[in-house]
């Protein structure tokens, strides 16, 4: 069984495919471009993407090509409903990265609370040795104890860092975009996007993006948070307006942000984020959450096992 990965470099160097290997030939190219996924999947019935698209005119002209295994969670580059026409399958993976999101939540607010970096480089400068002092109180923290933290998106992700949440003595309460979860009601408490967005002192965004969360998050929303307020998005690109956020941010309407995901994928070198006033109070990470060593193994284990019971024609 022939089976073709367009993107493979998205995973990384240091973890193996073999569990992909044993299942027939494999053939890897580090990236795709548009325009190159027809030649690069000929007559393959397998094919691999993260995030190269594959649309109806592909499947086309493409026959034999019987199941399409997403290398991630999302599904949006793939036209899925001609892909059902086509009787072609498309499987995704859940669940794989709920651990490593959830850690890289909280690196990033723990850098905004802490100042982890200011106190390492206060320390290296030298400024340390030379102030006499066996402290430093010039950049103060605060604790996370007491505060209330607001999930958007309360799904496997979510619920993980409402537990970490609490652990770290934090209120929690959550938002249902689609306005139908109530599974976490028993643990903690939903609210309206409104009062979420009034009350909290942490907003962590962990939804996909739909009609019901694209530009979710815009100025008008950023001004009913508190000035005090962090903005987490560990969720996904689109749903916060970044425009609004690097103006918001410059002009003290919130405190801070953390930010992983983005609109565009890499962003462009004249992105607002890169032009900000106090570009201190915006942590950036290049989509990095999903992607812990263990997360990249257990989605590689998962594509397998997809490619392994779906009954495909050789």
């Amino acid at each position: 069984m022939n089976i073709v990965f367009l993107d493979a470099s998205t995973l990384g160097n240091d973890v193996s495919l073999e569990p992909i290997q044993a299942l027939g030939d494999l053939t890897c190219y580090p990236n795709t471009e548009d325009g190159q996924q027809i030649e690069r999947i000929g007559q393959a019935p397998v094919v691999i993407t993260n995030k190269v698209k594959i649309n109806a005119e592909i499947m086309d002209v493409c026959p034999n090509l019987q199941l399409i295994c997403v290398a991630g969670t999302g599904t949006d580059n793939i036209d899925k409903e001609y892909a059902a026409q086509k009787n072609i399958m498309v499987k995704n993976v859940a669940g794989y990265s709920t651990q490593s999101v959830a850690q890289t939540t909280f690196a990033l607010l723990l850098e905004i609370y802490n100042h982890t970096h200011y106190f390492n480089q206060y320390v290296h400068s030298g400024a340390y040795s030379r102030n006499g002092l066996y402290t430093c109180t010039s950049n103060p923290f605060v604790e996370l104890a007491g505060k209330r933290m607001g999930i958007i998106g309360m799904g496997n992700i979510g619920k993980q860092v409402a537990q970490i949440a609490q652990a770290f003595g934090m209120d929690v309460c959550y938002y249902s975009t689609s306005g139908r979860n109530n599974s976490a009601s028993d643990s903690y408490k939903r609210v309206e996007l409104a009062e979420m967005l009034s009350t909290c002192d942490v907003i962590s965004i962990h939804a996909p993006k739909n009609e019901q969360t694209s530009n979710l998050i815009s100025a008008k929303e950023l001004s009913m948070m508190k000035p005090t307020a962090v903005l987490l998005n560990t969720g996904r690109g689109g749903i916060v307006n970044e425009t609004d956020l690097a103006c918001a941010l410059d002009n003290n309407i919130i405190a801070a942000a953390g930010i992983d995901v983005f609109a565009k994928e890499p962003f462009a070198s004249e992105h607002p984020f890169l032009s900000m006033k106090h570009p201190e109070k915006l942590i950036l990470t290049p989509h990095i959450a999903w992607s812990s060593r263990e997360a990249r193994i257990r989605l590689i284990q998962s594509i397998a096992s997809n490619i392994q019971t779906s009954a495909i024609n050789e």
